[in-house]
C-alpha cells in the first residue's frame, strides 16, 4: 500500500472518529466541560483546578484538555518531518502524564503548565483538536473523566456538562459581541449552561443578574464564588509567607493578566503599600530586560519585595538572579453560595447513574 493511500485511509479513519465522537455521549465514559463565556479575566483556571482536584480525590482518572493559548508551537521543520515519516496527525503535547510535568510554560501555555504543576495525578494535554486529545487521553492514559479548559464554545462534543463562568464584576460588558463588545457569543446562549459560576463575588446578591440568568436558562444551578488569597510563595524557593506579612510592607507589583486591577486590589486590601506597578499585556512573555527595569525601580523605591500573580510567575525566566525577592500571590476558590450545586456537578460526573448525568 502506498504512503499516500495509507495517509488518506488514516485521514478517513480520523474523520470517522471525529464524527462518531461528535455524536456520542462525550469522548469518554464521563465528560465535564467548564468554561468562560466572555473574554479573559473571569478567573477560570482556579475553578478548573478545583473541579479537577475534587474529581481526582473521588477516584476519577482526570485529563485536562487545553488548546494551549499562546503556547509555542513546534517549529515548522518538525511538523514537516512528522508528516513525512508518519501517516497520522501528530499526538497532543503532553504537559503532564499525571506523574511528571514534561513541558515548560512557553511550550505548554501559562494555564496548562500551572494546572499541571498544581495537580499531581491529573493528565494535562495541549491540542487545538480536543476530540483527538480526548481519544489520546483515554487510549494512552486510561482517563475516564475529561475537562475541556476553555471549551464552552467547543461544539463538536455532545452530551456534556457545561460549566459557564460569569465575572460578577463585569458580567457581559456592553452586551455586544467582539469586536464591539467582549462577548464571544450572545448572552442568550446562557441556555447551554448546565451550571453557572459567578466569579469574583463580594458576597452580595445581584438580583438583576440572577434574574437575567434564569430568564435565559430557567432552573439552572448558580454557584457563587470568590477568589481568596492563601499565601505568598517565593519564586524559585520553598519559602512561603503568611498573608499578614504584607501588612505595612513597601512592595512593587507587576502582572501580565487580563484584569491587573483585581490583583493590585488584593495586595492593597492585605495592607501592602504599592510603591510602583508595571502592567504588561495578558500572557506577555517576560524578558531579562523587563526585569532589569523592574529591579532598578524596586531598588530605587527601596521596596521590601516584589509581588506578582501565580500565572505571571510561571513566565519568569528560570535561574534569573533576583536582587529583590519576588513572591507570587496564591489564590484559591471559595464557594459562597451553591455548594450543593458544586457537589451535584461532581457527583453527576463521578456517579452518572445516581446523579442523572
Amino acid at each position: 500500500m502506498s504512503h499516500w493511500l495509507k495517509r488518506k485511509l488514516n485521514a478517513f479513519e480520523q474523520f470517522t472518529i471525529d464524527v462518531i465522537f461528535g455524536r456520542r455521549e462525550g469522548v469518554g465514559p464521563t465528560l465535564f466541560a467548564g468554561f468562560l463565556h466572555g473574554v479573559g479575566g473571569t478567573g477560570k483556571t482556579p475553578v478548573v483546578e478545583m473541579f479537577a482536584r475534587a474529581l481526582r480525590d473521588r477516584g476519577r482518572k482526570v485529563a485536562i484538555l487545553s488548546r494551549g493559548y499562546r503556547s509555542k508551537a513546534p517549529p515548522a521543520w518538525k511538523k514537516a518531518l512528522w508528516w513525512f515519516t508518519h501517516t497520522s496527525a501528530p499526538p497532543p503535547r503532553i504537559v503532564s502524564d499525571g506523574q511528571t510535568v514534561l513541558l515548560d510554560s512557553e511550550k505548554a501555555g501559562d494555564e496548562p503548565y500551572m494546572l499541571a504543576r498544581n495537580l499531581p495525578g491529573v493528565v494535562v494535554l495541549v491540542d487545538k483538536d480536543r476530540v483527538k486529545a480526548g481519544v489520546f487521553a483515554i487510549k494512552k492514559f486510561r482517563c475516564d473523566t475529561l475537562i475541556l479548559d476553555d471549551g464552552f464554545q467547543y461544539l463538536p462534543l455532545k452530551g456534556r456538562l457545561n460549566l459557564l463562568l460569569v465575572d460578577k464584576t463585569n458580567p457581559f460588558g456592553n452586551g455586544h459581541l467582539l469586536p464591539r463588545g467582549i462577548l464571544r457569543e450572545p448572552v442568550k446562549h446562557l441556555k447551554r449552561a448546565s451550571y453557572v459560576f459567578l466569579t469574583k463575588s463580594d458576597g452580595r446578591r445581584d438580583a438583576e443578574l440572577e434574574e437575567l440568568i434564569q430568564r435565559h436558562n430557567p432552573g439552572v444551578n448558580v454557584i457563587e464564588c470568590a477568589h481568596r488569597p492563601q499565601f505568598l510563595q517565593r519564586l524559585g524557593a520553598a519559602e512561603r509567607r503568611p498573608l499578614a506579612d504584607l501588612d505595612g510592607k513597601r512592595v512593587g507589583a507587576f502582572s501580565g493578566i487580563a484584569v491587573p486591577e483585581s490583583f493590585e486590589a488584593f495586595v492593597r486590601d492585605l495592607g501592602g503599600r504599592i510603591e510602583f506597578t508595571r502592567r504588561f499585556l495578558d500572557h506577555y512573555r517576560f524578558s531579562y530586560e523587563d526585569f532589569v527595569e523592574i529591579f532598578s525601580e524596586a531598588l530605587e523605591k527601596k521596596v521590601d519585595y516584589i509581588v506578582t500573580t501565580e500565572k505571571d510567575a510561571v513566565r519568569i525566566p528560570d535561574g534569573m538572579p533576583c536582587p529583590v525577592p519576588i513572591y507570587y500571590l496564591r489564590l484559591e476558590i471559595e464557594i459562597l453560595r451553591g455548594a450543593d450545586g458544586f457537589d451535584d456537578a461532581v457527583g453527576r460526573i463521578c456517579f452518572p447513574a445516581q446523579g442523572g448525568g
